[in-house]
């Protein structure tokens, strides 16, 4: 199977130094040439943000900025970028990793005094556009983190692991999906599918009901928002094992952006282009569900109402089941969470509703 073996996990590693080192060759250069250094990279504005049809993302302009030493309000950013993208090169020449919250605290010890983990981890994001790499690939990851179950056997590829295989049936809880997993050789897999959860007690529960084997199915648990690792993985999964992907969410506005952002990404992530799965379908909880299975449900508050609207405005939102289930929300003012299925049993979500979702969508 394709995917990240370990000669292409070199490679990748190679690119993120080359990379890394032509930024540093890049700003000595203009150091010795006697010029302020400086370092260009594409607008995060949003009017720099559009939507491209063809990918079905996010993506940024054509609008590039210029932070110099010239200009004195660019020195502070313009030294942490150098500097974050110097931890990035020794985590990655060391094959070590890092959180978000560690570069933020190491930083301290540098005298790079960041306000707060924002300022640094919007630096990070500074140093993704000005490479046109994510962070993960600088082995930097966030401190959240999903689950995986299901029949697929990986075949770990980074250093002291090289090698080893497991099954993701192995473990009941699920496989925290971090760096050693996300980046994991695909060697055999016996699913047909996979369905993504929002809800920790929901993924519990159908490997409680073995909703991996009734559907023959990979569970991914997002933690609500997935982690960028996560988006890649569940990308990597319909790609390169060519798994459709179903995605089971609240039935609230913030449930279905959790399901956009899976399937088309984010504004915040328009510089990174391999995190999207285009071809995953939304499967609820719908707005219309909520009278359909007679569901316990809460009204609307007013920011819910808000986010509904703003959805509307979004390119994404204006057609096809978006459209129409944005309408049902503002027509019932109502929202329900996965649990609510609940009230018919255990057993109802996989029996009943997600068998009844899966022969809807094909």
């Amino acid at each position: 199977m394709e995917g990240y073996g370990r000669s292409s996990m070199k490679e990748r590693r190679r690119e993120v130094l080359a990379s890394l080192e032509k930024l540093g060759y890049d700003v000595y250069r203009t150091i010795e040439s006697g010029e302020f250094p400086y370092v260009s990279m594409p607008s995060r504005s949003t009017r720099n943000i559009l939507y491209d049809p063809k990918l079905r993302q996010y993506v940024l302009g054509g609008q590039t900025v210029k932070r110099t030493a010239r200009n004195i309000r660019h020195l502070r950013p313009l030294t942490q970028l150098i500097w974050v993208a110097t931890i990035a090169h020794q985590l990655c020449s060391q094959g070590k990793t890092s959180t978000l919250r560690d570069v933020f605290y190491m930083a301290q010890a540098f005298e790079v005094d960041f306000v707060d983990q924002y300022e640094s981890d919007d630096i990070i994001t500074d140093l993704e556009t000005v490479v046109g790499l994510p962070r993960e690939d600088f082995n930097i990851y966030p401190e959240e983190r999903s689950s995986i179950f299901g029949d697929l056997t990986i075949e770990y590829t980074v250093p002291g692991y090289e090698g080893r295989r497991i099954n993701l049936l192995s473990h009941p809880d699920g496989f925290v999906i971090g760096p050693t997993l996300s980046t994991a050789e695909f060697v055999e897999c016996g699913a047909e599918r996979v369905i993504v959860i929002e809800k920790g007690a929901m993924f519990t529960r159908l490997v409680e009901e073995k909703a991996y084997e009734k559907f023959k199915a990979i569970l991914i648990h997002t933690a609500g928002q997935p982690p960028r690792a996560s988006r890649k993985l569940i990308r990597r999964l319909n790609r390169e094992l060519d798994l459709p992907v179903y995605i089971f969410v609240d039935g609230d506005p913030w449930g279905m952006h959790i399901a956009m952002v899976i399937i088309s990404g984010s504004a915040n992530a328009a510089h990174i282009t391999d995190l999207t799965t285009p071809d995953a379908r939304w499967a609820g909880v719908y707005a219309s569900d909520i009278t359909r299975y007679k569901l316990p449900s809460d009204p609307l508050t007013e920011i819910d109402v808000k986010r509904l609207y703003e959805l509307k405005n979004d390119p994404r939102y204006r057609s096809g089941i978006w459209s129409k289930e944005i309408d049902v929300f503002l027509q019932h003012r109502r929202k329900a969470e996965q649990e609510a299925f609940s009230r018919y049993g255990l057993s109802y979500i996989v029996d009943v509703y997600l068998k009844e979702r899966m022969e809807e969508l094909g």
